[in-house]
Order: structure tokens, then C-alpha cells, then sequence
């Protein structure tokens, strides 16, 4: 019954003599005797594994996430259950991969660490190995949560990185503990937990790659316009229109993003991993360098680019400076799309469910109309032509297979702050080899 994920109870008696009964009050200390017993029979309680658990542990599997089972159970009906749910894929499995807690409990602490990678079921334990089993992970440097009802959990879920509790039949303990409670104790509901945690940071890392880009353009323009010829393309209340695109229109569109299937697909993030990957450099790099060289060209070049020369020269300045401001925001429209999927070759896969996105694009270019055409005094802009704005579009446009192109080359799994650092050199301590002795 037990190889079944059957629970087991065993039902038997005894003839005692009422002399050796002790009385209502003298019972706190009698412990009732366990010998010759005789058996009447063993009954097999089973408590089925939610639908959807064995689809869920699976999907944590292959998202990178290693479910772990910790249970009072015999390793019988741990290995059964475990089975069951998809935890274990192997019914010969054996120590260290399911392992009794008092096994775990005796080991010393550098055994404990080296063997907690492997286990995954533990029975016949107790609340401490529990504890022993998430000190000995997070030792081992990863990121540890963990699910639980009862007041012995309490420990294990304050000392875990995440602790979940269930809404249901969890104790206040449990939920005092923990940092997220499970409302339908379900365990399905943490892969949601893991969908949104990574919807987040991705949708963070989503906004830093559009707002440096922003950033890392305008410096450029303007100071290298600044220094050369004294006079800036972007004014102070264009700079802030720019920057309301990008602090709250633009936080507003990427990080409302919904979480996807594919993040699913993608390994944890370390503890120590940088939140801006060598790919958001990339992507980062590639958008900046063209911004920036082609609204630096039109600076210098613009007015002969542009067909200005028979204008006089502070028509012709006005005209080029809004179509520079013009098309340096209109970039910015285009690079929201790009930094929807900075891995992804589609970048306009979902948007069509994403309505805020949309409406945040849409408002975006309706107010940069208004500003360029009706608001000219208070942007010190004028009016641009229809060919002008074709041009700028154009422009903007060409970012998007320039981002498709740039997602073609690979880039290293080293951290960018790692390779800086190994090809910086390292100045060498007195007394090292080679060093030169002191005089």
C-alpha cells in the first residue's frame, strides 16, 4: 500500500486489567503500553495530488527550477507520491535522491552541503532537517523557496529566500513567516508566482535597455554639438518632453508587459548575475552608435542634407532642429517596439494584446504632432513639411532591421564588468614574483 502513495494505519488492542488503569487524574504521565499488541488490520488513506500538480512540478523542471519534496512520510510512500507528481522520474532511485531525514540530520555540515544538490525527496523527517536542507542550499549559493502549512514550517520559511505559505489551511505562524501566501493552497499557483516574479524583472530590464538608450543619445548629441559649435539641436523644454516619453510614458508601455510563455523557457537568474545582461549592451550599443551618427550628421550636415541652403540661415537652423528633435523622439517610438523583445527576432509578437502599449504609442505620437505643428513658441520648433516627415519616419523606421540584424551577433556569457576586469591590469603587491626588491 505504501508503494501505491497509500498512507498506512494500523488498528490493534489489548486486554488490560482495569487495577492497571490509572484514574482520570493520575493519567498525565501514563504512557499507554505498546507490547503485545494484537493487530485487527491496516488501512490505506490516499490523498490524491491536486489536478495539475504533476503539470506544474514539470514545468518548474524545464524552466530550471528543482522541486524538492520534504515530507513525515516513509520513503515508501515518498517515492510513490513523488513518482506521482512527476518529482522523481526514476522508481530505482536511491541515496542520495531520496534519503530519510535522519540520515540528512546525522551528516555534518560540508556533508550536508554536498549531497543537498541531489536530494530530491526526503522522508521521515522532521521541521529541523527541513531547516538543515535550506541552509545547506543557500550555502551552496542558491535561491531557496519554500511552501508550507504548518507552525513547524515557520522556521524553514523565515529562513528561506521565499517563503509561501498556504492561505487555507496554513496556521497565522506559517503566514507570519512567509512572504507570499498561496490563497488556494494550490501548488500550481507557484509557477504563477515564478511567471510574474520573472514577468517583473524582465519587464525592469525592458525599461533600463529604452531609458539608457535615451540617455546615452541625447549626452552624445548634445555635448558633442556643445563643444563644437556652441549651439545645442535638443533645447531644455524638448529634453523634457524626451524625458516624460521615457520616464512615464515609457515605463508605463514596458513595464506593463504580461507574462509570456517563453519566460518559462529561460534559466533562473543568479543571485550575483548583473541586471543589465551583455545583450542589453548590445542591443543598447547598436541603437545609440545610429541615433547618434545619423542626428550628428544632420547637425553638421543638415542644413545641405535637408535642401535648406536657399533658406535663410536661422529659418534654415529652426527647420533643422526640429526635424533633428522630430526624428530623435520619433526613434524613441520606434525603439519602445525593439525593446518589447530584446532576445526575440519578433518584436511585434503580442502587442496586439497589449492596449496600454498600443495607447501609450498612439498618445506619444499624437502629442509629438501637436508639438511640432501647433506648439512651435513654447518648443522653439516650426512646422515641417510633409516630405520632412516622411524623412524622419524613414529614419526611425530603419532602426527595426537594424535591431534584427544586431540580434545575429553573439555575445559572451561573461558579465560586461568581468572582462573589463580581466583586461585590466592588475598591479603587482610588493615581494610578488618578479616584483622588485626593496632598496
Amino acid at each position: 500500500m505504501a508503494e501505491q502513495s497509500l498512507r498506512c494505519v494500523a488498528f490493534a488492542y489489548r486486554n488490560l486489567d482495569p487495577k492497571d488503569i490509572p484514574s482520570e487524574e493520575q493519567r498525565i504521565n501514563w504512557e499507554l503500553p505498546d507490547n503485545d499488541l494484537t493487530l485487527i488490520g491496516i488501512v490505506g488513506m490516499k490523498d490524491p495530488c491536486r489536478p495539475g500538480v504533476r503539470d506544474a512540478v514539470e514545468l518548474c523542471t524545464n524552466s530550471g527550477v528543482k522541486v524538492r519534496m520534504v515530507t513525515g512520510d516513509n520513503l515508501q510512500t515518498a517515492r510513490a507520491i513523488a513518482l506521482e507528481c512527476g518529482i522523481l522520474t526514476d522508481p530505482q532511485a536511491s541515496a542520495p535522491v531520496i534519503i530519510e531525514g535522519k540520515v540528512f540530520r546525522a551528516y555534518n555540515d560540508a556533508e550536508r552541503e554536498a549531497v543537498a544538490d541531489k536530494i530530491s525527496v526526503m522522508g521521515r523527517s522532521s521541521p529541523n532537517d527541513k531547516l538543515l536542507l535550506v541552509k545547506a542550499l543557500k550555502k551552496n549559493g542558491h535561491v531557496v523557496a519554500v511552501t508550507g502549512d504548518g507552525t513547524n514550517d515557520a522556521p524553514a520559511l523565515h529562513e528561506a529566500d521565499i517563503g509561501l505559505s498556504m492561505g487555507i489551511q496554513g496556521t497565522e505562524v506559517a503566514k507570519e513567516s512567509s512572504d507570499i501566501i498561496i490563497l488556494d493552497d494550490n501548488f500550481a499557483s507557484v509557477v504563477k508566482v515564478v511567471r510574474w516574479g520573472r514577468s517583473v524583472y524582465a519587464n525592469i530590464q525592458k525599461f533600463i535597455q529604452f531609458q539608457l538608450t535615451v540617455n546615452v543619445a541625447a549626452l552624445i548629441i548634445n555635448v558633442v554639438a556643445a563643444i563644437s559649435s556652441g549651439n545645442v539641436p535638443l533645447n531644455a523644454v524638448q529634453l523634457l518632453w524626451v524625458n516624460l516619453i521615457m520616464d512615464t510614458l515609457g515605463a508605463l508601455a514596458l513595464a506593463t508587459e504580461p507574462p509570456t510563455d517563453q519566460l518559462m523557457k529561460r534559466t533562473p537568474v543568479g543571485r550575483r548575475e548583473p541586471l543589465v545582461t551583455n545583450i542589453m549592451w548590445r542591443n543598447l550599443f547598436i541603437q545609440a552608435v545610429y541615433q547618434v551618427a545619423v542626428l550628428l550628421t544632420l547637425n553638421f550636415r543638415g542644413r545641405d542634407l535637408l535642401h535648406l541652403t536657399q533658406d535663410t540661415l536661422e529659418h534654415s537652423s529652426k527647420v533643422k532642429n526640429s526635424f533633428i528633435f522630430n526624428t530623435f523622439v520619433l526613434c524613441q517610438v520606434f525603439n519602445e517596439f525593439n525593446a518589447r523583445k530584446p532576445e526575440e527576432l519578433n518584436i511585434f509578437e503580442g502587442v496586439s494584446r497589449n492596449h496600454l502599449f498600443l495607447a501609450v504609442v498612439s498618445v506619444t505620437v499624437v502629442l509629438q504632432v501637436i508639438i511640432i505643428e501647433f506648439l512651435g513658441k513654447f518648443t522653439s520648433t516650426v512646422r515641417l513639411s510633409w516630405q520632412l516627415w516622411l524623412v524622419s519616419l524613414a529614419i526611425a523606421f530603419i532602426s527595426w532591421p537594424l535591431a534584427l540584424v544586431g540580434k545575429f551577433i553573439p555575445v559572451p556569457q561573461t558579465p560586461l564588468k568581468n572582462l573589463i576586469l580581466k583586461c585590466w591590469p592588475k598591479k603587482k603587491k610588493q615581494g610578488d614574483e618578479g616584483a622588485a626588491p626593496p632598496v
